[in-house]
């Protein structure tokens, strides 16, 4: 089954949030074994991974228009709003909050990335229903 262009897309940048998010915990591990360079990594890394989220939502949004297919649509947004706030519970240093979020920010993703590689979003085509036939 051939691969349409915007199922291509969708686990594109799926791919390319759950490599970023990824790299969160490494960053924040690396700030706290002593290297301050870390901090700044996992800041960068922030504007990434909110970055890519975002882009993710407009492909979403297109899969949803195209498709007809709404939990990838659904799973972004709920990711969308957990990483808008997971990012300024991380600049205001509220940690109690950004821990936590965090790592329920990179199960979600990787979920979704499993999803979308493991079943084509494309409908099936379906086969040409046979009237019945009186015997």
């Amino acid at each position: 089954m051939a691969v349409r262009p915007v199922d291509g897309a969708l686990r594109a940048v799926v791919t390319a949030h759950v490599v970023a998010v990824f790299g969160q915990p490494v960053f924040a591990g690396v700030y706290l074994s002593g290297d301050f360079d870390g901090l700044r990594w996992h800041g960068v890394g922030a504007d990434v991974v909110t970055s890519l989220c975002l882009v993710q939502l407009v492909v979403a949004i297109v899969v949803f228009i195209r498709l007809r297919r709404v939990w990838p649509l659904l799973v972004t947004l709920a990711l969308t709003v957990a990483e808008t706030v997971q990012y300024f519970a991380g600049t205001a240093g509220a940690l109690w909050l950004h821990i936590p979020l965090g790592v329920f920010t990179v199960a979600a993703v990787t979920v979704l990335f499993v999803g979308v590689w493991r079943r084509p979003l494309a409908r099936r085509p379906q086969a040409p229903r046979s009237e019945a036939v009186d015997a």
